[in-house]
């Protein structure tokens, strides 16, 4: 299933395995009826999962705070580093990659990708060439910067910019839509294909909840816009460790 597409059935969160392009599939948000589930992977997958929200009450649950972005160093989130498995070649970035491919690349030495195909979910573009894609940080490094609400250690700090234990934190995208976005947030920029709106309030939601990140005013209500427009969307979130 790509990433936004609804789901035939959905009896329950599910649980995603280890990291792969077998299971790609499964690394990405499930839509039933409108309603986005977040699920999460391997030794993630605990009781600390939230029950459903609908997405207006999600955006009502973040704190709202002005954002502060003096001082702020991408070089603060250290990225990408081995991965989920550190013994198989390829980093973060590369593991992304590999889970979200539509059709498996295939992987040489040095974890050198060829061949393989991706559907950009910001643009509804397919890509068939992994060096278009970039790997975006579903809420951009400086955007969390601005969010925090107190400042975060190095230690957390990577662990965000590396999170694979959530399905939504990290997604391969076309290198155009990416660099359209920037760091820029729901008041600024919406992906260009409009079916994806909802999946991507609800996902940049579900992120902000998980990682305890605040919203500036304007961002809140741009966020609560889409939910207005998106009655049926759901949220469900993992809060970080």
């Amino acid at each position: 299933m790509w990433r936004g597409l609804p789901a035939l059935a959905l009896a329950a969160l599910p649980l995603l395995a280890t990291a792969g392009a077998a299971h790609a599939a499964d690394h990405h948000p499930a839509v039933a009826g409108g309603s986005v589930f977040a699920p999460v992977r391997g030794d993630a997958a605990s009781s600390g999962v939230r029950a459903p929200l609908s997405l207006f009450e999600a955006v009502d649950w973040l704190p709202v705070a002005e954002e502060h972005r003096a001082g702020y160093k991408r070089d603060l989130y250290k990225h990408w580093n081995k991965g989920l498995n550190p013994s198989d070649g390829c980093d973060t970035r590369k593991e992304v990659i590999l889970s979200e491919a539509v059709e498996a690349p295939q992987v040489a030495a040095g974890c050198k990708l060829t061949g393989g195909i991706w559907r950009s979910a910001y643009d509804d573009v397919v890509v068939t060439d992994a060096a278009r894609l970039d790997v975006d940080h579903f809420v951009p490094l400086a955007e969390v910067f601005d969010s925090e609400q107190s400042p975060w250690s190095a230690a957390r700090r990577e662990a965000y910019a590396n999170d694979q234990n959530s399905p939504d934190t990290l997604i391969a995208v076309s290198a155009a839509s990416n660099r359209s976005k920037a760091d820029k947030d729901p008041a600024e920029w919406l992906p260009s294909d409009g079916s994806y709106h909802c999946t991507y309030a609800a996902t940049w939601v579900g992120t902000k909840l998980r990682w305890d990140l605040a919203v500036d005013e304007a961002e809140r209500q741009a966020l609560l816009g889409l939910a207005g427009d998106c009655p049926t969307t759901t949220v469900v979130y993992e809060p970080a460790p």
